[in-house]
């Protein structure tokens, strides 16, 4: 049996979240809603693409893909019917940070898919045929991208950026990378970070505390860690080297893209740069839209994303646009964000801006999967369950001031990435678009 070592309770806004270590370093969340009889879980492995080497690109996706294809005692056909045998779901998902299993259930059938998830995860067997086709498969999604603009504009924005980080490559990898992977890749991240030290398990739904952490205890307290340390994750340091990068090709469209590096998410900005990401280009009455889209008939889409990163993060602005406003889309795109650095927000832009963030952020923690996927993964990346309250009052907190001086630190010399005719990208390369 494995013994309790601490156990925390958090209050946040009416949330009830119970944190428990188990012994085997296995953190266990606990989300109590009886509202519905329904259980959502998450198992967070502290793992994801960034635990890559570039060579081996891809290998926690397709690991991903695979896990759930046999175990040591079943098929992947056994394994999907008993998932889908109780109207269960089950997945994997790997993401830059981390790797992931979801589990939704009604109550009475949780701790059989708690048992079968425990046996995917520990016993995987990896099967050959299995291996292959899921390459395949990854290589026709690899070959479906390059087909589309916008993930090409994406794409070489992303490595032009990050030219020898893990950040820099598709969670997918590249064609050469995935060609070359095989099932003794896969046992080995797996025999790596696939250990109980490394996990994090959130549960949401109708199930007491006790009653969860008894159910964890009994499905993984056999499991101790080995005696190896996790290795040491040393990312390369990210360098400023703002370049305009392009790709001719004859779209209907031309893509737009400008990016800046910017902090992670444990920089005291990250609300901050999170508001102005909300301002700029989310929604029908964000910034970019109305600017670019409503008043001026640039853009056929417009948006702004500023992704959760554990290491140095992307603030991207984007734009699809006629190839003949390809100039002019870039030129008002880079005004409306280096704007920032001199014109304050007026009090009621600010207001508008925190009430749709705060507002989506609740509305993103209404259902036990959401629930148990949010305060899984601020523990995940060790920003804490309290990290919940803290970003709220953070963002509450901004000033037209702050947003500002934030702006104008990191918003100075943008990366280019463009995608269209060779007529209208080809002369923009060496231009200084201001």
């Amino acid at each position: 049996m494995v013994q309790i070592n601490s156990n925390v309770i958090r209050q946040q806004q009416q949330t009830t979240i119970h944190r428990t270590l188990l012994d085997n370093g296995i953190v266990v969340l606990v989300v109590e809603n009886p509202a519905a009889d329904i259980i959502a879980g998450r198992i967070f492995i502290r793992s994801g693409s960034c635990c890559e080497a570039r060579e081996k690109a891809g290998l926690c996706h397709l690991l991903s893909a695979v896990i759930t294809k046999g175990t040591q005692k079943l098929s992947s056909m056994e394994i999907a019917e008993r998932v889908e045998s109780v109207g269960a779901s089950l997945g994997t998902d790997a993401a830059t940070d981390y790797f992931q299993v979801s589990i939704k259930t009604v109550s009475t059938d949780f701790p059989d898919m708690l048992h079968l998830a425990a046996e995917i995860l520990r016993e995987p067997t990896f099967p050959a045929e299995e291996v292959e086709l899921e390459q395949r498969l990854t290589i026709q999604a690899i070959r479906s991208q390059q087909e589309q603009p916008s993930a090409i504009a994406f794409d070489q924005l992303r490595q032009a950026m990050y030219p020898q980080h893990p950040y820099g490559l598709s969670s997918l990898g590249t064609e050469a990378s995935v060609s070359k992977l095989n099932r003794a890749d896969l046992q080995d991240y797996h025999q790596t970070y696939f250990r109980p030290d490394n996990f994090v398990i959130s549960i949401a739904g109708r199930i007491t505390a006790e009653d969860a952490v008894a159910l964890v205890e009994e499905v993984f307290g056999d499991w101790q860690p080995p005696k190896t340390p996790l290795p040491d994750l040393h990312l390369p340091s990210v360098i400023s080297q703002p370049l305009t990068t392009i790709t001719a090709q004859e779209t209907q469209q031309s893509m737009v893209m400008l990016g800046y590096l910017v902090p992670p998410v444990q920089n005291p900005d990250y609300a901050t740069l999170k508001l102005i990401n909300t301002y700029l280009g989310n929604g029908l009455s964000s910034r970019l839209f109305v600017e670019l889209r409503e008043k001026r008939g640039l853009a056929y889409e417009v948006s702004a994303f500023y992704p959760t990163r554990l290491d140095t993060s992307q603030f991207v602005v984007y734009m699809g646009t006629a190839p003949e406003n390809t100039a002019i889309a870039m030129s008002g795109l880079r005004t409306e964000v280096e704007r920032l650095c001199s014109t304050q927000l007026t009090p009621d832009e600010l207001q508008a801006s925190q009430n749709k963030l705060l507002g989506q952020y609740a509305l993103g923690k209404q259902t036990n999967g959401q629930l148990s996927q949010v305060f899984g993964w601020y523990e995940t990346i060790k920003l804490g369950i309290e990290f919940d309250t803290r970003f709220q009052e953070e963002v509450k907190a901004v000033t037209p001031e702050m947003i500002q001086q934030v702006a104008s630190k990191y918003f100075i010399e943008p990366y280019i990435s463009l995608v269209g005719p060779a007529a209208v990208v080809e002369p923009l390369k060496s231009t200084n678009v201001s």
